[in-house]
């Protein structure tokens, strides 16, 4: 079986981009619901969106730092998204409080990062992204992959931060994670994806599947 890496496509914000995403090969999209995202799209749009999708493909919606996971859950539910993707400052006793969805946690990963902070974290999976003082994700910025071996070890990682069709065969032959995040690295635009970026992505995904599958 030919699974291995799983691919999610960070920053939806339209029908198209969404379906050639799909088309691919995409595993998960993500849609954004932080306002100051370049990529953000609001709730009831998303939730047309995700109603007109086909099914099988996993939806995450991310949120920064909301005011309660209460409310986390109402939006995730009622836009109808499986699993919501925390990128702000929230701690293991709010994840706790989301219910009805699997949670994941990013964390924004720099050389003085302290790896046994996730230790007790209550995530299905971490997400693993280039830390930036201004911006919560899709930076464009890739960060030190021998962090992420060490924290592949506390549990599955997503790999994110400057992905693209460049370097998406070396992340994933390094670090072999359970998946790969990939946002700023396939757009002509914040919120609009460039077909030929996604094409030669995937492409580079399928080839790194296959490299791995021979080392085995």
């Amino acid at each position: 079986m030919l699974r291995m890496v799983k691919v999610k496509i960070c920053g939806i914000t339209n029908y198209d981009d969404a379906m050639t995403s799909i088309e691919l090969g995409a595993d998960a999209l993500g849609f954004n619901f932080y306002k100051k995202s370049p990529r953000y799209i609001n709730p009831s749009q998303a939730k047309s969106l995700i109603e007109s999708l086909p099914p099988l493909v996993s939806m995450v919606g991310i949120f920064v730092d909301e005011f309660s996971p209460e409310r986390v859950a109402n939006i995730a539910h009622g836009v109808g998204v499986g699993s919501v993707q925390l990128h702000g400052s929230e701690g293991p006793e709010y994840a706790k409080k989301i219910s009805g969805v699997r949670v994941f946690k990013a964390f924004p990963i720099d050389d003085k990062f302290n790896i046994e902070s996730i230790s007790n974290f209550p995530a299905n999976a971490f997400f693993l992204d280039t830390k930036d003082k201004l911006l919560k994700g899709g930076t464009g910025k890739s960060f030190d992959w021998t962090i992420a071996l060490e924290i592949k070890k506390k549990g599955r990682i997503i790999l994110a931060g400057g992905l693209n069709p460049e370097n998406v065969f070396e992340a994933i032959h390094k670090v072999q994670p359970y998946g790969v995040d990939v946002c700023s690295g396939i757009e002509s635009e914040p919120g609009k994806k460039d077909r030929k970026k996604l094409e030669d992505l995937f492409y580079e995904v399928h080839r790194a599947r296959i490299a791995l599958w021979n080392m085995k």
